[in-house]
């Protein structure tokens, strides 16, 4: 289970992955074997690896990073480590999209759980996703202050910049993340809309468990 009480980023990625059909496993094999401790080692907190269970050609994963002066020097570690350069032909050829993500920080007290590394064993706990839409440069306030207060995590836009352009993130949009410890929440918040649910399960590796 997360630390609740202790947060561990002040930037957050959320990335999902259309996956080439049926290569959803390769990649969390490679990932869960390859890529965890050494992104730990410079910086990228691996906070949580998911599969969708609604859908079977989606690998969701979270990250984060300390600010965003720390999330360049980490992703400029790691996709600049000769680890990367030997595996990247193998990620990519089991992927058709990795270009979705948000870049978020916490909208308020509960921004990313600290979570402790996994033991390797399943887990079937399930999380919810729930992604709003705002109008570009609304207040969100209100609608920050009407999640439910059993969420684990509230994240709105980071404004940027994206400051590592290898890595695309999703622009030109304002949008609130709820994290929960179950089905994703449904409820209408202040001037925004529902444009996306997502239904989680950890992977044998995933940190948020």
């Amino acid at each position: 289970m997360p630390h609740l009480s202790d947060r561990c980023c002040e930037i957050a990625e959320l990335r999902q992955y259309t996956m080439v059909p049926g290569r959803l496993g390769e990649l969390i094999e490679l990932f869960e074997r390859e890529f965890i401790e050494p992104q730990e080692a410079v910086g990228n907190h691996v906070v949580g690896t998911f599969t969708d269970l609604d859908d079977p050609d989606r690998f969701v994963w979270i990250r984060g990073f300390g600010s965003l002066g720390e999330r360049i020097d980490a992703l400029r570690g790691f996709y600049g480590s000769q680890l990367w350069a030997d595996n990247a032909v193998a990620v990519n050829e089991t992927l058709i999209d990795s270009d979705n993500v948000l870049l978020l920080q916490p909208a308020d007290g509960r921004g990313l759980p600290d979570t402790p590394a996994s033991d390797g064993t399943p887990s079937s706990r399930v999380f919810g996703v729930t992604v709003y839409a705002l109008e570009l440069g609304a207040d969100d306030a209100a609608a920050v202050a009407a999640v439910p207060s059993s969420a684990l995590s509230v994240l709105r836009t980071h404004p940027g910049p994206n400051t590592f352009k290898g890595l695309p993130v999703r622009e030109g949009e304002q949008v609130i993340v709820v994290l929960t410890d179950g089905q994703p929440v449904t409820d209408q918040l202040p001037g925004a809309e529902i444009v996306q649910t997502l239904r989680l399960a950890p992977t044998t590796r995933s940190a948020l468990r």
